[in-house]
């Protein structure tokens, strides 16, 4: 007979369902496995038969074949392990054939023990919108269990899923996304902490609030990491559709703890300038998420960006844009979510002392443009908010600590974003940040005497359209933070103010 269980693999940060196919026929003892498996599904054989052994069951008068269909798409892991297990045992008779209804997913150990697997989320998300329960590890019970509406039923071994379908011993169910959503308490790194800097604090707010690209110049120890790193604290509490979205990423990342329930906190990502494209976009034979993804509604930090290659920075061209990076391969195209905050920070020279009263440069004009040369043009008119921070003074540094904490700027930062969420409801977008052109014409309009100074701007500094309308952006959560319904000369001073590299250029 012919037995079909159904299973998924995960195919980017969705599932692919799987129907296993398992016919066995008497003949030499073999188990052969088709329907382009990677590796790990062909392995899948031994694993398999170890753990029947250990149930008491031979199969040596079997001859075994397993098709995954769809025959067309690759299925890779251990995820199938179960579901294959399954299926040779109801082929041989000696489990019963009704499997309506459920998906089985899981890696066996040899001595049948079911093991926790990555991608857990996506697929039970599936099954759930399906109307099937899932068999599934023990281990992953945590992270499945967020999905509203999942009928879940943990095993912890092979013996116990054989027990279940016989009805000997049925599993308990357990139902997904009953324990509410609550938001987690603020970080632990506080913006009082961060001494001086009274201009870096106002950037940082006003990227909060609006969601906007960030880049610090100034010498080391000015505080540019220290910054950074207060971010998350003051941006708005993860919701819960941006909680699910986030968790399914690291649910199908390798290289990363996998989530034992739903992530709460904006993730901050601060990679090495070694990184490669790869490693920072995503890739791989088979396309995994790379640090934008794993930045996905949180930050992504890159400290001393200047370090990194100039190919590896031009990847976060079309993330920064789109929200979602496109990864290609011959076997086809996975798009992965990348909707993060860029907080970058550099040295204003290759010594990092230009500018500093306290200590000489020694680096040429040659050398400084070269440095800076480092950032494409199309890269930098991408950061809404470029500004100096500054060597911090004595008298400052001893006052650290007294300054507004990130509670307080989180709530102006909330009832800003608020406004923002009125204004683009429907829309698929939360910030200003975010506004298309043609919502820039239609919410962004500055007064008579903003138009003018924006054009003077525009001829002074040699602008790019892009450049204008993150201009205009900006002015646009300055007013918000303010609650003002229009865009005055102060709101657009300001936001050009914050132009630094345009200025320094033109200068």
């Amino acid at each position: 007979m012919v037995a079909k269980i159904l299973s998924a693999v995960p195919r980017g940060v969705e599932a692919l369902p799987v129907q296993v196919e398992v016919d066995a026929r008497p003949g030499l003892p073999t188990l052969t496995v088709v329907g382009l498996p990677d590796p790990a599904v062909r392995e899948a054989r031994e694993r398999v038969l170890a753990a029947i052994r250990h149930l008491g069951c031979r199969l040596d008068t079997n001859s075994i074949v397993v098709n995954l269909s769809p025959a067309e798409e690759r299925k890779e892991g251990a995820l199938l392990d179960l579901a294959i297990a399954a299926g040779v045992l109801i082929a041989a008779g000696l489990v019963p054939a009704d499997t309506s209804g459920v998906w089985l997913l899981g890696e066996l150990s040899l001595d049948g023990a079911l093991r926790p697997v990555r991608g857990v989320l996506p697929i039970v998300e599936a099954a759930a919108a399906a109307g099937a329960a899932v068999v599934l590890p023990a281990d992953n019970r945590g992270e499945a269990g967020v999905v509203h509406g999942a009928r879940l039923l943990p095993a912890t071994s092979l013996a116990e899923v054989v027990r279940h379908l016989r009805g000997e011993c049925p599993l308990t169910e357990v139902v997904g996304g009953d324990g509410g959503f609550a938001a987690a308490a603020r970080p632990a790194a506080d913006l009082a902490e961060v001494a001086g800097q009274a201009h870096a604090r106002r950037a940082l707010e006003i990227a909060a609030a609006g969601g906007h690209h960030l880049l610090f110049l100034g010498p080391p120890g000015a505080g540019k990491t220290m910054l950074a790193q207060r971010l998350p604290g003051i941006l708005p509490p993860l919701g819960e559709a941006e909680a699910l979205a986030t968790t399914k990423v690291y649910s199908v990342a390798p290289g990363v703890p996998r989530p034992h329930g739903l992530i709460r906190e904006r993730p901050f990502r601060a990679p090495h300038h070694t990184i490669s494209a790869a490693g920072l976009a995503g890739g791989g034979t088979v396309p995994r998420p790379g640090e934008v993804s794993l930045a996905h509604n949180g930050v992504l930090f890159l400290d001393e960006i200047t370090e990194f290659r100039r190919d590896v920075l031009e990847v976060l061209r079309q993330p920064m844009e789109a929200g979602r990076v496109v990864i290609s391969r011959a076997a086809g195209s996975l798009a992965f979510p990348a909707r993060f905050q860029l907080v970058a920070a550099a040295n204003p020279c290759p010594c990092g002392h230009l500018g500093d009263p306290r200590r000489e440069c020694r680096c040429t004009p040659l050398e400084v443009r070269r440095y800076r040369s480092r950032l494409s043009g199309p890269l930098l008119d991408r950061i809404d908010l470029q500004l100096e921070v500054p060597a911090v003074p004595y008298r400052e540094l001893a006052r650290a600590g007294n300054g507004e904490r990130s509670a307080e700027v989180r709530e102006r930062v909330v009832a800003a974003r608020a406004v923002q969420g009125e204004r683009l409801a429907g829309s698929g977008r939360h910030a200003n940040a975010e506004l298309s052109p043609a919502e820039v014409r239609r919410w962004c309009a500055p007064d008579g005497e903003g138009e003018r100074l924006l054009e003077l701007a525009c001829a002074k500094l040699a602008l790019s359209a892009r450049a204008v309308h993150r201009i205009l952006r900006v002015a646009r959560t300055i007013a918000d933070l303010e609650a003002s319904p229009r865009l005055s000369a102060r709101h657009v001073a300001e936001a050009i103010a914050y132009r630094t590299l345009d200025r320094i250029t033109a200068g």
